[in-house]
């Protein structure tokens, strides 16, 4: 059992405010990421960088600090905070048609976050790939909580919801997945020396 000293306190104090600053940080990088928006005329679904952030924030925060990341952008953007797409806020847009989506990111997050122990030890080679890997499994939560949404939503068949919500973003989001993963194994061993 460990003694709890000045010193252990300092860490401990220093190390959760680390935490608190990269949510936060994650947070606001989700916001961002919304505000490139890319409309498709075919889909209410615009393409934007919200999927690279959110797996990334797994990647570095682990299941815990991913999935608080996305729960704090959630909540900013349900109090009316101008963080959503479009720079839109409100509690509405989370019951909209997009709001799966939405509603996914601390799945997504957290289940990315299963990489955080092998990305943040593992050679970089191994990294990128239990990364990737775990990144698309979180794509795979955000894919299907947001298209059955959005079919509900819209009142779509399955097939049309698939062919509007997922197939003109498949190749663009496991590119976002790669290049998180190829951040995340480049960064995560200094954030961890230096912040955590």
């Amino acid at each position: 059992m460990h003694r709890l000293t000045g010193e252990n306190l300092g860490r401990r104090t220093s190390s959760w405010a680390s935490t608190v600053t990269l949510v936060v940080l994650m947070a606001v990088l989700t916001a961002a990421g919304a505000q490139v928006a890319i409309p498709l005329p075919f889909t209410p679904v615009p393409i934007t960088l919200q999927v690279l952030v959110v797996v990334l924030s797994g990647f570095l925060l682990g299941v815990r600090g991913g999935a608080s990341a996305q729960l704090t952008y959630l909540a900013l953007g349900a109090i009316g905070v101008p963080v959503f797409a479009g720079f839109a806020g409100g509690f509405w847009h989370l019951l909209g048609p997009t709001g799966g989506y939405l509603i996914s990111y601390p799945f997504a997050a957290a289940v990315a976050g299963l990489a955080f122990p092998i990305v943040a030890a593992a050679p970089r080679w191994r990294a990128v790939a239990v990364a990737t890997a775990a990144g698309l499994l979180g794509l795979a939560a955000i894919y299907a909580l947001g298209t059955a949404w959005l079919a509900l939503e819209l009142q779509l068949s399955l097939g049309t919801a698939i062919a509007q919500a997922v197939l003109p973003f498949v190749v663009v989001d496991i590119a976002k997945i790669a290049l998180a993963a190829l951040v995340a194994a480049g960064a995560l061993p200094m954030l961890r020396s230096r912040f955590l």
